[in-house]
């Protein structure tokens, strides 16, 4: 028996026009019935997920959850209350913010409280329109950010083989550092350890549900590792081809066809 369901948002559970479709909604609310707890896994803030948690009806609740920053916090949604949170070093920051200037990327810098752009372009702005908010910075290191919590770091490049090459150019900095990609954008740079499947394994214990009682749901790289700590890990149809042979089980619906109900239904609710 299935006793929690982690779910990624974009281009999972989120439509391309960034709705969430009637059968989701209807089938995430049937799972409270069935005992069973939806916690969103994003890559993005707490901050970024409050609109989407008052629609699925998770908002200021307690005993619910929310996997954020590839992992580097945990939060219950009832008063916000954080039970879990790893960032990386200012000076791992610095360095990869200043390598950053070198490539073709725009970066984004994460705090707490806010996501800072540098070389924010048009098609960057569009994008995240309600999404996130995101303030432009001009800086060309992060001095003014020293004594704040930084959560992560990340440089965007819609060119997939053009940030595979950034990593391997930052081989000698990385080490450390918990490498993904997500939304055929971004290389994102958590701190060593901190992805979704170690924010999944991390809540699961603390909730007392074994690895095997859970189910993952992802499309990208970033998704990975809790799709692989998961007793049962879905890719969507659009799933980036390359992590499918990963998955246990791949979708007949995209995102754009109610994926995530197809799952609840299939493994939890049983049609």
């Amino acid at each position: 028996m299935y006793r929690l369901i982690a779910c990624d948002l974009d281009e999972t559970l989120f439509q391309s026009d960034r709705t969430i479709s009637q059968k989701n909604l209807e089938a995430i609310r049937a799972l409270d019935k069935a005992g069973v707890k939806f916690v969103p896994a994003t890559g993005r803030g707490y901050n970024s997920v409050r609109d989407t948690l008052r629609e699925l009806g998770l908002a200021d609740k307690e005993q619910e959850y929310v996997i954020s920053y590839n992992g580097g916090a945990i939060t219950e949604n009832k008063g916000e209350r954080l039970l879990h949170f790893q960032g990386i070093s200012f000076d791992l920051a610095q360095e990869l913010y200043r390598r950053g200037l070198g490539y073709h990327v725009c970066i984004h810098v994460y705090t707490k409280e806010m996501v800072y752009a540098y070389r924010l372009w048009q098609e960057e702005i569009d994008y995240l329109a309600n999404r996130m908010e995101i303030r432009e910075i001009f800086d060309e290191n992060l001095d003014f950010l020293k004594g704040q919590d930084i959560v992560k770091l990340l440089y965007v490049n819609t060119d997939y083989s053009y940030l595979k090459q950034i990593e391997n150019d930052l081989k000698d900095i990385t080490g450390d550092i918990d490498v993904s990609y997500s939304s055929n954008r971004y290389i994102e740079f958590n701190s060593r350890g901190v992805n979704k499947g170690s924010g999944l394994l991390s809540l699961a214990a603390m909730l007392g549900i074994r690895p095997e009682e859970t189910i993952a749901i992802g499309d990208n790289f970033n998704d990975l590792s809790m799709i692989r700590a998961a007793g049962l890990g879905v890719g969507v149809r659009n799933t980036v081809e390359d992590m499918k042979p990963f998955c246990d089980y791949i979708t007949k619906a995209s995102n754009d066809e109610s994926a995530v109900a197809e799952v609840i239904r299939t493994f939890v609710l049983n049609g």
